[in-house]
C-alpha cells in the first residue's frame, strides 16, 4: 500500500472512530491522558515565536498553549476531518482564531510551506498521537525537518513501574481505540536525535504511564556562536 493510500485509508479510520466521541473527547481523556500539560509548560517559544502540533485532535493542546505563550502563533495538523471541525469551532469559541490556523494533513509526510507558507517552526509538539500513528516513526522524522528548535513528544509509556494487571487492562482499553503504545519510542527518538545533531531528553512520568521526550535544538558547529 502507497503512502498516500495509507494516509486515505487513515483519515477515514480516524474520522469513524471519533465522529461521536469528538464531542466528549476532552471531557473524557483529561483523566488519563497524562503529562500533557507538564509538556506544554516546557515548550516556552521566543516572543514571536511560532509552534506546530502533529496530530492536534480537538484543539485542546493549541487553545491551552496559546493563552499560556500569548506573544506565540500556533499551527496544527490533523488527518480527521471530524476533529478538525471540533477543533475549529473550540478555537472560534476561544476568541483564538487569529493566532491559531488549522489544516487537515498526515503527519508523517506534510508541506509545511503548502499549509501554512512556513517551513520551519520554533518548536514542535506530538501529544498521545504517535500510538495513533501508523508508521509513527516518519512522525518524528517530519516534525524534525519542520523545526530549527525542538520536538516534544508526549504518549503513552510502557508502564514499567505498574502492576502487571494494570498494563493489561490499559492495554486492552486502548486497543479498542486503535491505540498501541510505542515499545521503542525513546529508542527511535534518540537515534533520530543522534542522527540529526541534536540533544535528548526523556522521561518517564506516573511510574512508566507516560513518557516525555525532546530532542533539542541542532547543535551548533565547533567555533560558531549563537
Amino acid at each position: 500500500m502507497s503512502a498516500p493510500e495509507l494516509s486515505v485509508g487513515h483519515s477515514g479510520l480516524m474520522d469513524q472512530v471519533y465522529r461521536h466521541q469528538r464531542h466528549i473527547y476532552d471531557l473524557t481523556r483529561k483523566y488519563y491522558l497524562l503529562g500533557r500539560d507538564r509538556m506544554i509548560g516546557e515548550l516556552a517559544p521566543p516572543p514571536g515565536g511560532t509552534v506546530l502540533e502533529l496530530g492536534c485532535g480537538t484543539g485542546r493542546n493549541l487553545i491551552l498553549a496559546a493563552r499560556r505563550y500569548p506573544e506565540a502563533h500556533f499551527h496544527g495538523l490533523d488527518i480527521s476531518v471530524e476533529m478538525l471541525a471540533t477543533a475549529r469551532a473550540a478555537i472560534a469559541k476561544a476568541g483564538l482564531q487569529d493566532r491559531i490556523t488549522l489544516a487537515q494533513a498526515d503527519a508523517t509526510a506534510f508541506d509545511a510551506e503548502a499549509l501554512f507558507a512556513r517551513k520551519s517552526f520554533d518548536r514542535v509538539f506530538v501529544s498521545y498521537s504517535l500510538s495513533m500513528i501508523p508508521g509513527w516513526e516518519r512522525t518524528i522524522a517530519a516534525g524534525l525537518a519542520a523545526t530549527d528548535g525542538s520536538l516534544h513528544i508526549v504518549d503513552f509509556g510502557q508502564q514499567e513501574r505498574l502492576p502487571g494487571w494494570f498494563r493489561s487492562l490499559l492495554r486492552r482499553w486502548l486497543a479498542k481505540f486503535h491505540v498501541t503504545p510505542r515499545e521503542t519510542l525513546a529508542e527511535e527518538a534518540s537515534r533520530q536525535a543522534r542522527e540529526a545533531g541534536r540533544d535528548f531528553r526523556f522521561t518517564r512520568l506516573y511510574r512508566g504511564y507516560a513518557w516525555l521526550a525532546v530532542i533539542g535544538a541542532p547543535k551548533l558547529p565547533l567555533g560558531t556562536s549563537g
